[in-house]
Protein backbone atom coordinates (compact mmCIF):
# COMPACT_ATOMS: atom_id res chain seq x y z
CA UNK A 1 0.00 0.00 0.00
CA UNK A 2 1.20 3.49 -1.11
CA UNK A 3 2.64 5.49 2.09
CA UNK A 4 0.03 8.51 1.66
CA UNK A 5 -2.39 5.98 1.10
CA UNK A 6 -1.81 4.35 4.42
CA UNK A 7 -2.15 7.98 5.70
CA UNK A 8 -5.56 8.46 4.37
CA UNK A 9 -6.49 4.90 6.10
CA UNK A 10 -5.12 6.37 9.31
CA UNK A 11 -6.64 9.99 9.01
CA UNK A 12 -10.54 7.77 9.36
CA UNK A 13 -9.16 5.72 11.98
CA UNK A 14 -10.26 8.61 15.40
CA UNK A 15 -13.82 7.84 14.05
CA UNK A 16 -13.94 4.58 14.92
CA UNK A 17 -10.96 4.37 17.60
CA UNK A 18 -13.67 5.60 20.59
CA UNK A 19 -12.17 8.74 22.10
CA UNK A 20 -8.69 9.03 19.81
CA UNK A 21 -7.84 12.54 19.00
CA UNK A 22 -7.85 13.31 15.14
CA UNK A 23 -8.66 15.88 12.48
CA UNK A 24 -11.94 14.99 10.23
CA UNK A 25 -10.75 12.72 7.22
CA UNK A 26 -10.16 15.57 4.56
CA UNK A 27 -8.03 18.16 6.74
CA UNK A 28 -4.48 17.35 6.39
CA UNK A 29 -0.68 18.40 5.42
CA UNK A 30 -0.62 20.86 2.42
CA UNK A 31 -4.21 21.77 2.85
CA UNK A 32 -5.84 24.99 1.69
CA UNK A 33 -8.69 26.79 4.63
CA UNK A 34 -10.75 29.44 3.28
CA UNK A 35 -9.27 32.66 3.45
CA UNK A 36 -11.31 36.09 5.13
CA UNK A 37 -13.89 37.50 5.07
CA UNK A 38 -15.32 33.67 6.05
CA UNK A 39 -14.07 31.75 9.07
CA UNK A 40 -12.51 28.12 8.15
CA UNK A 41 -14.38 25.60 9.98
CA UNK A 42 -12.22 23.10 11.73
CA UNK A 43 -13.37 19.76 13.17
CA UNK A 44 -12.78 16.26 14.29
CA UNK A 45 -12.76 13.70 16.21
CA UNK A 46 -11.95 12.83 20.69
CA UNK A 47 -12.85 11.90 23.66
CA UNK A 48 -16.69 12.27 24.56
CA UNK A 49 -16.87 15.50 27.13
CA UNK A 50 -13.32 15.86 26.65
CA UNK A 51 -11.86 19.92 25.33
CA UNK A 52 -9.47 20.68 22.54
CA UNK A 53 -7.68 23.26 21.83
CA UNK A 54 -6.97 23.95 18.37
CA UNK A 55 -3.74 26.83 17.52
CA UNK A 56 -3.20 28.17 14.59
CA UNK A 57 1.09 29.37 14.15
CA UNK A 58 2.86 30.49 11.74
CA UNK A 59 6.74 30.75 11.37
CA UNK A 60 8.87 30.06 14.42
CA UNK A 61 5.92 28.62 16.15
CA UNK A 62 4.63 32.16 16.79
CA UNK A 63 0.55 31.26 18.19
CA UNK A 64 -1.67 33.55 15.80
CA UNK A 65 -5.14 31.90 17.40
CA UNK A 66 -6.26 29.46 19.92
CA UNK A 67 -9.24 28.09 20.09
CA UNK A 68 -11.28 25.52 22.19
CA UNK A 69 -14.12 23.06 21.56
CA UNK A 70 -15.75 20.69 23.93
CA UNK A 71 -16.23 16.89 22.09
CA UNK A 72 -20.28 15.84 21.94
CA UNK A 73 -21.99 12.88 21.02
CA UNK A 74 -22.78 10.87 19.86
CA UNK A 75 -20.04 10.39 17.87
CA UNK A 76 -17.53 12.29 19.46
CA UNK A 77 -16.64 15.46 17.00
CA UNK A 78 -15.26 18.48 18.03
CA UNK A 79 -15.79 22.09 16.09
CA UNK A 80 -14.63 25.02 16.22
CA UNK A 81 -14.21 28.31 13.55
CA UNK A 82 -11.56 30.07 13.00
CA UNK A 83 -10.85 33.91 12.73
CA UNK A 84 -10.54 35.09 9.61
CA UNK A 85 -7.37 34.98 7.91
CA UNK A 86 -5.50 36.58 5.42
CA UNK A 87 -4.37 34.58 2.33
CA UNK A 88 -0.86 32.88 2.25
CA UNK A 89 1.38 30.46 4.77
CA UNK A 90 2.70 27.68 5.45
CA UNK A 91 0.90 27.30 8.72
CA UNK A 92 0.77 24.66 11.44
CA UNK A 93 -2.70 23.89 12.78
CA UNK A 94 -2.86 21.41 16.06
CA UNK A 95 -5.63 19.75 17.76
CA UNK A 96 -4.56 19.01 21.53
CA UNK A 97 -6.57 17.09 23.74
CA UNK A 98 -5.02 16.28 27.10
CA UNK A 99 -1.37 14.47 26.65
CA UNK A 100 -2.53 13.75 22.62
CA UNK A 101 -1.65 16.57 19.88
CA UNK A 102 -1.92 16.22 16.01
CA UNK A 103 -0.49 18.75 13.80
CA UNK A 104 -1.32 19.41 10.28
CA UNK A 105 1.89 21.16 8.69
CA UNK A 106 2.55 23.40 4.84
CA UNK A 107 -1.16 24.77 5.72
CA UNK A 108 -2.61 27.90 3.43
CA UNK A 109 -5.27 30.16 3.58
CA UNK A 110 -7.01 31.10 0.16
CA UNK A 111 -10.51 29.95 -1.90
CA UNK A 112 -11.36 26.40 -1.50
CA UNK A 113 -13.96 25.24 -4.71
CA UNK A 114 -15.52 22.03 -4.67
CA UNK A 115 -15.52 20.16 -8.10
CA UNK A 116 -18.35 17.61 -8.31
CA UNK A 117 -20.51 15.59 -11.23
CA UNK A 118 -19.59 13.19 -13.61
CA UNK A 119 -17.56 11.47 -15.87
CA UNK A 120 -16.74 14.90 -17.81
CA UNK A 121 -15.45 16.04 -14.68
CA UNK A 122 -14.05 13.22 -13.45
CA UNK A 123 -11.93 13.19 -17.23
CA UNK A 124 -8.38 13.81 -15.21
CA UNK A 125 -5.64 15.98 -16.62
CA UNK A 126 -3.51 13.07 -18.36
CA UNK A 127 -6.98 12.61 -20.73
CA UNK A 128 -7.02 16.12 -22.12
CA UNK A 129 -5.76 17.40 -25.48
CA UNK A 130 -2.27 18.48 -24.64
CA UNK A 131 -1.70 16.26 -21.90
CA UNK A 132 2.07 16.24 -21.57
CA UNK A 133 2.10 19.97 -21.87
CA UNK A 134 -0.46 20.56 -18.96
CA UNK A 135 1.34 17.73 -16.68
CA UNK A 136 4.57 19.25 -17.18
CA UNK A 137 3.26 22.83 -16.13
CA UNK A 138 2.22 21.11 -12.56
CA UNK A 139 5.37 22.16 -10.72
CA UNK A 140 4.97 25.95 -11.79
CA UNK A 141 1.63 25.51 -9.40
CA UNK A 142 2.86 24.71 -6.04
CA UNK A 143 0.25 27.39 -4.42
CA UNK A 144 -2.50 24.99 -6.05
CA UNK A 145 -3.50 22.10 -3.86
CA UNK A 146 -5.79 18.87 -5.08
CA UNK A 147 -8.02 16.62 -2.71
CA UNK A 148 -9.62 13.57 -4.06
CA UNK A 149 -12.41 12.24 -2.55
CA UNK A 150 -13.03 7.97 -3.76
CA UNK A 151 -16.30 7.10 -4.84
CA UNK A 152 -18.27 6.35 -2.43
CA UNK A 153 -22.47 5.32 -1.83
CA UNK A 154 -24.42 5.51 1.22
CA UNK A 155 -28.44 4.62 1.68
CA UNK A 156 -27.74 7.17 4.92
CA UNK A 157 -26.22 10.59 5.24
CA UNK A 158 -22.48 9.86 6.67
CA UNK A 159 -20.72 12.06 8.82
CA UNK A 160 -17.31 11.85 7.30
CA UNK A 161 -15.87 10.63 4.10
CA UNK A 162 -15.25 6.72 4.11
CA UNK A 163 -12.40 6.82 1.65
CA UNK A 164 -10.47 9.36 -0.12
CA UNK A 165 -8.06 8.93 -3.43
CA UNK A 166 -5.97 11.53 -2.73
CA UNK A 167 -5.44 13.47 0.30
CA UNK A 168 -4.30 17.36 -0.12
CA UNK A 169 -1.51 17.63 -2.06
CA UNK A 170 1.01 19.55 -3.96
CA UNK A 171 -0.07 18.92 -7.76
CA UNK A 172 2.57 16.52 -9.74
CA UNK A 173 2.74 15.28 -12.89
CA UNK A 174 1.75 11.99 -11.63
CA UNK A 175 -1.42 12.97 -9.18
CA UNK A 176 -2.96 15.46 -11.88
CA UNK A 177 -2.40 12.26 -14.23
CA UNK A 178 -2.84 9.05 -12.02
CA UNK A 179 -4.88 7.56 -14.68
CA UNK A 180 -8.13 7.68 -16.37
CA UNK A 181 -11.39 9.35 -14.72
CA UNK A 182 -9.90 8.85 -11.55
CA UNK A 183 -7.71 12.03 -9.80
CA UNK A 184 -7.29 14.62 -10.91
CA UNK A 185 -10.11 15.99 -12.34
CA UNK A 186 -8.95 18.36 -15.29
CA UNK A 187 -11.92 20.46 -15.50
CA UNK A 188 -11.09 21.70 -11.81
CA UNK A 189 -7.12 21.53 -12.13
CA UNK A 190 -7.43 23.87 -14.95
CA UNK A 191 -10.05 26.14 -13.61
CA UNK A 192 -8.47 26.57 -10.08
CA UNK A 193 -4.70 27.23 -12.09
CA UNK A 194 -6.01 30.16 -13.93
CA UNK A 195 -8.03 30.89 -10.62
CA UNK A 196 -4.54 31.35 -9.09
CA UNK A 197 -3.16 33.12 -12.24
CA UNK A 198 -5.74 35.98 -12.25
CA UNK A 199 -5.76 36.19 -8.40
CA UNK A 200 -2.56 35.70 -7.34
CA UNK A 201 -4.16 33.44 -4.11
CA UNK A 202 -3.59 30.53 -2.78
CA UNK A 203 -6.20 27.62 -4.48
CA UNK A 204 -7.94 24.63 -2.34
CA UNK A 205 -9.47 22.16 -5.06
CA UNK A 206 -11.89 19.68 -3.91
CA UNK A 207 -12.68 16.96 -6.07
CA UNK A 208 -15.82 14.70 -5.85
CA UNK A 209 -16.91 13.29 -9.21
CA UNK A 210 -18.49 10.33 -10.44
CA UNK A 211 -18.76 9.02 -13.89
CA UNK A 212 -22.17 7.51 -15.35
CA UNK A 213 -24.22 9.45 -12.90
CA UNK A 214 -27.85 11.19 -12.89
CA UNK A 215 -28.49 14.31 -10.66
CA UNK A 216 -30.78 12.10 -8.81
CA UNK A 217 -27.98 10.77 -6.97
CA UNK A 218 -26.21 14.02 -5.81
CA UNK A 219 -29.13 15.49 -4.25
CA UNK A 220 -31.15 15.03 -1.36
CA UNK A 221 -34.34 13.70 -0.11
CA UNK A 222 -35.60 17.22 0.14
CA UNK A 223 -34.64 17.79 -3.56
CA UNK A 224 -36.29 14.79 -4.53
CA UNK A 225 -39.79 15.40 -2.94
CA UNK A 226 -39.66 19.06 -4.06
CA UNK A 227 -39.47 17.73 -7.84
CA UNK A 228 -41.95 15.32 -7.05
CA UNK A 229 -39.39 12.57 -7.53
CA UNK A 230 -39.40 9.11 -6.26
CA UNK A 231 -36.74 8.60 -3.65
CA UNK A 232 -35.78 4.95 -4.07
CA UNK A 233 -35.71 3.83 -7.96
CA UNK A 234 -32.85 4.35 -10.46
CA UNK A 235 -32.20 3.74 -13.75
CA UNK A 236 -28.99 2.72 -16.09
CA UNK A 237 -27.07 5.12 -18.37
CA UNK A 238 -25.91 2.75 -20.90
CA UNK A 239 -24.44 5.35 -22.54
CA UNK A 240 -21.67 6.33 -20.52
CA UNK A 241 -18.34 5.53 -20.48
CA UNK A 242 -18.08 3.92 -16.84
CA UNK A 243 -21.66 3.78 -14.81
CA UNK A 244 -21.62 4.84 -11.99
CA UNK A 245 -24.80 4.55 -9.12
CA UNK A 246 -28.01 5.40 -10.22
CA UNK A 247 -30.22 5.47 -6.95
CA UNK A 248 -31.13 8.47 -5.86
CA UNK A 249 -29.31 10.77 -3.01
CA UNK A 250 -26.55 7.78 -2.40
CA UNK A 251 -23.85 10.04 -3.24
CA UNK A 252 -25.14 13.25 -1.51
CA UNK A 253 -24.93 10.76 1.34
CA UNK A 254 -21.72 9.78 1.18
CA UNK A 255 -19.44 12.15 -0.79
CA UNK A 256 -21.45 15.81 -0.54
CA UNK A 257 -23.26 15.34 3.28
CA UNK A 258 -19.53 15.04 4.96
CA UNK A 259 -18.44 17.78 3.92
CA UNK A 260 -20.89 20.31 4.90
CA UNK A 261 -18.52 21.69 7.28
CA UNK A 262 -15.86 22.78 5.05
CA UNK A 263 -15.91 26.66 4.67
CA UNK A 264 -16.35 26.87 0.50
CA UNK A 265 -15.46 30.21 -1.58
CA UNK A 266 -17.76 28.47 -4.89
CA UNK A 267 -18.79 25.19 -6.97
CA UNK A 268 -17.85 24.00 -10.37
CA UNK A 269 -20.61 21.52 -11.48
CA UNK A 270 -20.74 19.30 -14.60
CA UNK A 271 -22.85 17.05 -15.09
CA UNK A 272 -26.33 15.93 -16.82
CA UNK A 273 -25.56 13.10 -19.81
CA UNK A 274 -26.84 11.17 -17.73
CA UNK A 275 -30.23 13.06 -17.38
CA UNK A 276 -30.77 12.79 -20.94
CA UNK A 277 -32.39 9.43 -20.17
CA UNK A 278 -33.10 10.12 -17.02
CA UNK A 279 -35.91 12.37 -15.98
CA UNK A 280 -34.38 14.90 -17.78
CA UNK A 281 -38.14 17.44 -18.41
CA UNK A 282 -37.57 17.47 -14.56
CA UNK A 283 -33.60 18.91 -14.70
CA UNK A 284 -35.59 22.28 -14.93
CA UNK A 285 -36.95 21.65 -11.26
CA UNK A 286 -33.93 19.15 -10.05
CA UNK A 287 -30.92 21.58 -10.71
CA UNK A 288 -32.10 24.94 -9.18
CA UNK A 289 -33.32 22.90 -6.37
CA UNK A 290 -30.05 21.17 -5.49
CA UNK A 291 -28.10 24.59 -6.28
CA UNK A 292 -30.31 26.06 -3.56
CA UNK A 293 -30.38 22.57 -1.46
CA UNK A 294 -26.94 22.23 -1.21
CA UNK A 295 -26.32 26.40 -0.29
CA UNK A 296 -28.27 25.88 2.77
CA UNK A 297 -26.28 22.98 3.83
CA UNK A 298 -23.25 24.26 3.52
CA UNK A 299 -23.97 27.59 4.70
CA UNK A 300 -25.33 25.65 7.71
CA UNK A 301 -23.13 22.95 8.27
CA UNK A 302 -20.11 25.83 8.12
CA UNK A 303 -21.50 27.51 11.04
CA UNK A 304 -22.73 30.47 8.35
CA UNK A 305 -19.34 30.62 7.06
CA UNK A 306 -20.12 29.41 3.55
CA UNK A 307 -22.00 32.59 2.31
CA UNK A 308 -26.06 31.59 1.65
CA UNK A 309 -25.42 32.27 -1.99
CA UNK A 310 -22.40 30.14 -2.83
CA UNK A 311 -21.22 30.99 -6.49
CA UNK A 312 -22.42 27.87 -8.35
CA UNK A 313 -20.68 27.45 -11.70
CA UNK A 314 -21.60 24.70 -14.27
CA UNK A 315 -20.72 23.54 -17.79
CA UNK A 316 -23.81 22.98 -20.23
CA UNK A 317 -23.87 19.90 -22.25
CA UNK A 318 -20.86 19.55 -25.23
CA UNK A 319 -22.10 16.91 -27.72
CA UNK A 320 -22.72 13.54 -28.22
CA UNK A 321 -23.59 11.87 -31.54
CA UNK A 322 -23.28 14.25 -34.57
CA UNK A 323 -26.40 12.97 -36.52
CA UNK A 324 -28.89 12.14 -33.73
CA UNK A 325 -32.66 13.40 -34.44
CA UNK A 326 -32.47 12.90 -30.30
CA UNK A 327 -33.25 16.49 -28.83
CA UNK A 328 -32.60 15.20 -25.28
CA UNK A 329 -29.21 16.90 -25.14
CA UNK A 330 -31.19 20.34 -26.23
CA UNK A 331 -33.66 20.15 -23.94
CA UNK A 332 -30.99 19.43 -20.99
CA UNK A 333 -29.14 22.06 -22.23
CA UNK A 334 -31.90 24.41 -22.03
CA UNK A 335 -33.24 23.05 -18.48
CA UNK A 336 -30.15 23.51 -17.15
CA UNK A 337 -30.70 27.39 -16.99
CA UNK A 338 -34.13 26.56 -15.95
CA UNK A 339 -35.74 27.20 -18.87
CA UNK A 340 -33.77 30.86 -19.00
CA UNK A 341 -32.22 30.64 -21.49
CA UNK A 342 -28.98 32.19 -19.69
CA UNK A 343 -27.88 32.60 -16.03
CA UNK A 344 -27.84 33.86 -13.28
CA UNK A 345 -31.13 34.42 -13.43
CA UNK A 346 -33.90 34.82 -10.96
CA UNK A 347 -34.46 31.10 -10.33
CA UNK A 348 -31.08 30.36 -10.67
CA UNK A 349 -29.21 33.86 -8.58
CA UNK A 350 -25.26 33.51 -8.57
CA UNK A 351 -24.82 31.05 -10.67
CA UNK A 352 -22.54 30.74 -14.35
CA UNK A 353 -22.43 28.95 -17.29
CA UNK A 354 -19.59 27.76 -19.93
CA UNK A 355 -21.55 26.39 -22.67
CA UNK A 356 -19.90 23.45 -24.68
CA UNK A 357 -21.74 22.77 -27.45
CA UNK A 358 -18.99 24.30 -30.01
CA UNK A 359 -16.32 21.69 -28.50
CA UNK A 360 -17.29 18.19 -29.99
CA UNK A 361 -14.81 15.77 -30.16
CA UNK A 362 -15.84 12.91 -32.21
CA UNK A 363 -13.36 11.17 -32.52
CA UNK A 364 -11.78 11.10 -28.91
CA UNK A 365 -10.26 8.09 -27.35
CA UNK A 366 -12.71 8.19 -24.50
CA UNK A 367 -16.26 8.37 -26.90
CA UNK A 368 -17.37 11.24 -27.84
CA UNK A 369 -19.16 12.31 -25.05
CA UNK A 370 -15.93 12.89 -23.40
CA UNK A 371 -14.21 15.29 -25.39
CA UNK A 372 -11.04 16.16 -25.12
CA UNK A 373 -10.74 20.03 -25.01
CA UNK A 374 -10.99 20.79 -21.11
CA UNK A 375 -9.05 24.62 -21.55
CA UNK A 376 -11.85 26.49 -23.56
CA UNK A 377 -14.20 24.46 -20.59
CA UNK A 378 -12.13 26.12 -17.68
CA UNK A 379 -11.50 29.14 -19.55
CA UNK A 380 -15.27 30.19 -19.84
CA UNK A 381 -15.69 29.01 -16.42
CA UNK A 382 -13.25 31.40 -15.15
CA UNK A 383 -14.75 34.27 -16.48
CA UNK A 384 -17.97 33.73 -14.99
CA UNK A 385 -16.26 32.96 -11.72
CA UNK A 386 -14.15 36.42 -12.29
CA UNK A 387 -17.72 38.08 -12.97
CA UNK A 388 -19.73 36.32 -10.83
CA UNK A 389 -17.48 34.65 -7.35
CA UNK A 390 -15.50 37.59 -7.64
CA UNK A 391 -17.28 41.15 -8.58
CA UNK A 392 -15.50 41.80 -12.01
CA UNK A 393 -18.27 43.97 -13.22
CA UNK A 394 -16.40 44.95 -16.54
CA UNK A 395 -15.96 41.33 -17.85
CA UNK A 396 -17.78 39.95 -20.27
CA UNK A 397 -18.66 36.09 -19.46
CA UNK A 398 -21.64 35.29 -21.34
CA UNK A 399 -22.12 34.79 -25.38
CA UNK A 400 -24.81 36.86 -27.12
CA UNK A 401 -28.37 36.59 -26.42
CA UNK A 402 -31.54 37.53 -28.37
CA UNK A 403 -33.27 40.38 -27.00
CA UNK A 404 -36.00 41.55 -29.57
CA UNK A 405 -37.46 40.76 -32.87
CA UNK A 406 -38.97 42.88 -36.12
CA UNK A 407 -41.01 40.63 -39.00
CA UNK A 408 -40.77 41.95 -42.18
CA UNK A 409 -43.82 40.21 -43.97
CA UNK A 410 -43.88 40.97 -46.89
CA UNK A 411 -40.45 40.49 -47.12
CA UNK A 412 -40.65 37.09 -45.31
CA UNK A 413 -37.55 38.30 -42.89
CA UNK A 414 -37.11 38.13 -39.64
CA UNK A 415 -34.48 40.49 -38.02
CA UNK A 416 -33.20 39.56 -34.83
CA UNK A 417 -31.30 41.76 -32.77
CA UNK A 418 -28.56 40.60 -29.88
CA UNK A 419 -27.22 41.86 -26.82
CA UNK A 420 -23.67 42.08 -27.92
CA UNK A 421 -21.74 42.68 -31.07
CA UNK A 422 -22.09 39.08 -33.18
CA UNK A 423 -18.74 37.38 -34.79
CA UNK A 424 -20.34 34.89 -37.66
CA UNK A 425 -18.41 32.49 -37.96
CA UNK A 426 -20.32 30.14 -39.96
CA UNK A 427 -23.78 30.62 -42.48
CA UNK A 428 -25.46 27.35 -40.89
CA UNK A 429 -28.88 26.95 -42.85
CA UNK A 430 -29.83 24.18 -39.85
CA UNK A 431 -28.92 26.46 -36.82
CA UNK A 432 -32.40 28.89 -36.87
CA UNK A 433 -35.84 27.43 -36.55
CA UNK A 434 -38.74 28.96 -36.70
CA UNK A 435 -42.35 27.45 -35.44
CA UNK A 436 -44.74 27.82 -38.44
CA UNK A 437 -48.22 26.25 -36.94
CA UNK A 438 -52.12 27.74 -36.44
CA UNK A 439 -51.78 25.77 -33.00
CA UNK A 440 -49.00 25.62 -30.59
CA UNK A 441 -48.83 21.66 -30.45
CA UNK A 442 -47.89 20.20 -32.82
CA UNK A 443 -45.14 22.82 -33.66
CA UNK A 444 -43.84 22.35 -37.71
CA UNK A 445 -40.01 23.64 -37.08
CA UNK A 446 -38.85 24.66 -40.19
CA UNK A 447 -35.01 25.90 -40.60
CA UNK A 448 -34.60 29.52 -41.13
CA UNK A 449 -31.93 30.02 -42.99
CA UNK A 450 -28.84 32.92 -41.93
CA UNK A 451 -29.53 35.44 -44.67
CA UNK A 452 -27.23 38.62 -43.39
CA UNK A 453 -25.19 39.30 -40.03
CA UNK A 454 -25.17 42.65 -39.10
CA UNK A 455 -23.04 44.28 -36.12
CA UNK A 456 -26.06 43.10 -33.61
CA UNK A 457 -28.64 41.90 -35.88
CA UNK A 458 -29.47 38.56 -37.70
CA UNK A 459 -31.65 38.02 -40.49
CA UNK A 460 -33.35 35.39 -41.34
CA UNK A 461 -35.41 33.95 -44.12
CA UNK A 462 -38.85 32.63 -43.21
CA UNK A 463 -40.08 30.75 -46.46
CA UNK A 464 -43.83 29.42 -45.68
CA UNK A 465 -44.01 30.74 -42.48
CA UNK A 466 -44.81 34.60 -43.02
CA UNK A 467 -47.32 35.45 -40.73
CA UNK A 468 -47.60 32.81 -38.61
CA UNK A 469 -44.67 32.99 -36.38
CA UNK A 470 -45.01 31.07 -33.05
CA UNK A 471 -41.64 30.31 -31.61
CA UNK A 472 -38.04 30.72 -32.54
CA UNK A 473 -35.05 28.06 -31.50
CA UNK A 474 -31.34 28.05 -32.16
CA UNK A 475 -28.74 24.98 -31.87
CA UNK A 476 -31.27 23.32 -30.85
CA UNK A 477 -29.68 19.74 -31.08
CA UNK A 478 -27.56 16.94 -29.95
CA UNK A 479 -23.98 18.37 -32.02
CA UNK A 480 -24.96 21.95 -33.41
CA UNK A 481 -22.05 22.62 -34.50
CA UNK A 482 -18.47 21.36 -35.68
CA UNK A 483 -15.36 22.49 -32.96
CA UNK A 484 -15.58 25.99 -32.51
CA UNK A 485 -17.99 26.90 -35.79
CA UNK A 486 -21.12 27.52 -34.09
CA UNK A 487 -22.52 30.25 -36.44
CA UNK A 488 -22.64 33.05 -33.74
CA UNK A 489 -20.02 34.62 -31.23
CA UNK A 490 -19.02 37.40 -29.21
CA UNK A 491 -15.83 39.19 -30.09
CA UNK A 492 -14.28 37.85 -26.95
CA UNK A 493 -15.21 34.56 -28.50
CA UNK A 494 -17.69 32.87 -26.37
CA UNK A 495 -20.36 31.25 -28.45
CA UNK A 496 -23.63 32.14 -28.42
CA UNK A 497 -26.12 29.65 -26.17
CA UNK A 498 -28.43 28.02 -27.65
CA UNK A 499 -32.74 28.57 -26.86
CA UNK A 500 -36.11 28.31 -27.31
CA UNK A 501 -38.06 30.68 -27.20
CA UNK A 502 -42.00 32.43 -27.67
CA UNK A 503 -42.48 34.74 -30.62
CA UNK A 504 -45.68 37.07 -29.11
CA UNK A 505 -47.36 39.96 -31.10
CA UNK A 506 -46.36 43.52 -29.58
CA UNK A 507 -47.36 45.68 -32.20
CA UNK A 508 -46.04 47.78 -35.53
CA UNK A 509 -42.54 48.38 -35.39
CA UNK A 510 -40.51 50.63 -37.90
CA UNK A 511 -39.58 47.75 -40.98
CA UNK A 512 -42.53 45.54 -39.62
CA UNK A 513 -44.69 43.93 -36.28
CA UNK A 514 -42.56 43.66 -33.52
CA UNK A 515 -42.38 40.62 -31.53
CA UNK A 516 -41.58 39.87 -27.58
CA UNK A 517 -39.11 37.05 -26.71
CA UNK A 518 -39.75 34.93 -24.29
CA UNK A 519 -38.80 31.62 -23.13
CA UNK A 520 -40.64 29.08 -23.96
CA UNK A 521 -44.21 28.44 -22.63
CA UNK A 522 -46.22 26.69 -25.22
CA UNK A 523 -44.27 24.08 -26.58
CA UNK A 524 -44.09 20.45 -24.51
CA UNK A 525 -40.63 19.55 -24.39
CA UNK A 526 -41.30 15.58 -23.49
Amino acid sequence: MAAWALLALLALAPAAAGGRLGFASYYGDHMVLQKKPSGAVVWGHGELGAVVTVILSGAGGLIIMEKTAQVKGPSGTWTTVLDPVDQGGPYALTAEQGLENVTLRDIYFGDVWLCSGQSNMAMTVLQVANASQELAMASRYSYVRIFAAAPARSDVELEDLERIDLPWSIPTAENLGHGNFTYFSAVCWLLGRSLYEALGSPIGLVEVAWGGTPIEAWSSRRVLQACGLPEDTGSTSPHQHLSGPQTPSVLWNAMIHPLLNMTLRGVAWYQGEDNTLLHTDQYNCTFPALIADWRRAFHAGSAGQTEQLLPFGFVQLSTYRRRSADDSFARLRWHQTADLGVVPNARMPSTFMAVAMDLGDEHSPYGSIHPRDKQNVAHRLLLGARAVAYGDKDLVFQGPYPTRAILEVTRGLLNVTYSQELICRQRDAQAFEVCCSSQASPCQWLPAPVVAVGSRTVTLALSGCRTLVLGLRYAWAEWPCEYQACPLYNPQGLPAPPFLLDTLPAGNAAGGRELLLLPASRFPLN
